[in-house]
């Protein structure tokens, strides 16, 4: 499921490659409310990857600590995570409750 997701999130990085590029600013080939809607575009374009990059890197540290055999334990306190926590998000580093606590 994580690689699965890990090469699912490569290729959608890779196809939205154009999208992050500047935007052409010559006004003689482009309208101001194109122009306008092309910067919102790789703006958008350049958040959507910035997550991507983010999940991969918590995807990547998952496949290590399942390679070390450190999977399925928080990394915080080292308690086991609830299974139905890994079902749901399988990259997730920490238990509930050290996961509470980070957000108080």
């Amino acid at each position: 499921m994580l690689r699965a997701r890990q090469v699912e999130l490569r290729a959608l990085s890779d196809g939205a490659r154009d999208n992050r590029k500047p935007v052409e600013l010559d006004q003689s080939k482009v309208g101001r409310l194109s122009r306008m809607d092309a910067m919102q575009d790789q703006a958008m374009a350049q958040e959507a990857e910035r997550r991507r990059a983010g999940e991969l890197q918590r995807i990547d540290a998952a496949l290590a600590r399942l390679k070390s055999g450190d999977y399925g334990y928080c990394v915080s306190c080292d308690e086991d995570i609830a299974p139905a926590r890994l079902k749901l998000d399988p990259a997730v580093a920490t238990c509930i409750n050290c996961a509470s606590r980070g957000r108080q």
